[in-house]
């Protein structure tokens, strides 16, 4: 249970302007408990097996509920409501405690909203993990451009794409090994993404029911059901950015270039975070500076090279967001011009079916 109660109170907001979105929803029938956390926006149901009779409906205080849970080690517990208007207390049992918490009438309650006509498709635990944890990263915090705070689900007949973008790096992961029985999209806010990706998936095979319209989306996950409504508008054309011609291709170890790329950033400029690459043959030059305090960095690395010598700029935060988020052993760059961007690949540790696409932009070199 209190796995479940902690990702319930995931939902849970600290700014609330209903006070009753501070509270569980309790929904009692017979062998089944169903608890329920909303902040409007997501609802998360878990279904609970228990030994009981009756049926009934209460709020209960998530906060006090999560950190009682979280203090008790594993036993039985046993809650029990009395019906007295006046004095409405849930009791809850321990082998050795008694505790009380007062409860609210749960008519206030926000309940999930049902979707009329949703077209449904089922994915598995692990492809929506994984697809998750590949582009979540690259979502942006912008109140101006909404729909890039989230990702962007594109269901086709061929594949399935899943596309996160902040304006200065992109990242598309597709599956060609699955499908959809028509093309549809939508964008999913970041909070209910980072509640499956942190507590739902663990490798889990097991299928993932998605139920979507064009304003909402409902994931059925074995025992817990999500709802939360869509990111409106429509999401930017990234294709159109990603470049076809780069005739320059470097080849890397990604472990090694990770951790210079750690290193020398500590040296870069803090408003910036300006990284130099300077390639020719198989050397590959990393070097930051910061102007402001004279600080300076400089590594050499061994590459695969084909391609004209050139330098380019990056934002060291970027590269390493992207390199920490691979887990093969080599990384591509693909790049054209030093005003255009940067195209990263895995070489290897990719899945038959699934492709990686991380886009980053230059910044401009000085002298």
């Amino acid at each position: 249970m209190q796995k479940k109660i902690q990702l319930l109170g995931g939902v849970l907001t600290n700014n609330t302007t209903m006070p009753i979105l501070d509270y569980f929803l309790f929904q009692l029938e017979k062998d089944t408990l169903k608890v329920t956390a909303s902040d409007m926006q997501t609802t998360i149901t878990a279904s609970l097996n228990v030994e009981s009779q009756d049926e009934a409906e209460i709020a209960v205080p998530a906060r006090i509920l999560i950190d009682t849970l979280k203090a008790l080690p594993e036993q039985p517990i046993t809650f029990h409501s009395n019906d007295d208007p006046e004095d409405q207390q849930l009791e809850i049992s321990t082998t050795s405690g008694h505790y009380s918490v007062a409860y609210e009438e749960a008519d206030e309650f926000p309940r999930a909203v049902r979707l009329e006509d949703p077209q449904t498709i089922n994915v598995s635990g692990s492809v929506l993990g994984e697809a998750i944890a590949k582009t979540i990263f690259a979502t942006a915090n912008d109140d101006l451009h909404e729909q890039m705070n989230g990702v962007f689900f594109e269901f086709k007949t061929d594949e399935l794409r899943f596309v996160a973008t902040d304006a200065h790096k992109l990242v598309r992961y597709k599956r060609t090994d699955l499908s959809s029985e028509e093309d549809f999209s939508f964008i999913m806010p970041k909070k209910p993404l980072n509640l499956i990706k942190t507590n739902l998936f663990e490798g889990d095979e097991n299928d993932v029911q998605i139920d979507y319209n064009e304003s909402n989306v409902k994931f059925h996950i074995d025992d817990i059901q999500m709802t939360c409504r869509l990111i409106e508008g429509k999401y930017p054309n990234y294709e159109a950015v990603i470049p076809d011609d780069n005739p320059n291709v470097m080849v890397i170890d990604r472990s090694q270039f990770l951790s210079s790329l750690k290193r020398t950033s500590i040296f870069a400029n803090k408003t910036t975070n300006q990284v130099r690459l300077k390639i020719a043959g198989a050397e590959l030059n990393i070097s930051t500076e910061d102007l402001d305090y004279s600080n300076q960095a400089e590594e050499r690395l061994t590459c695969d090279y084909q391609g004209d010598d050139m330098q380019i700029g990056f934002n060291s935060k970027f590269l390493i967001e992207m390199l920490s988020n691979l887990s093969c052993k080599e990384v591509q760059l693909n790049m054209s011009l030093p005003n255009r961007a940067g195209i990263l690949n895995p070489i290897d540790g990719v899945e038959d079916g699934e492709e990686i696409t991380m886009l980053v932009m230059p910044v401009m070199l000085g002298n």
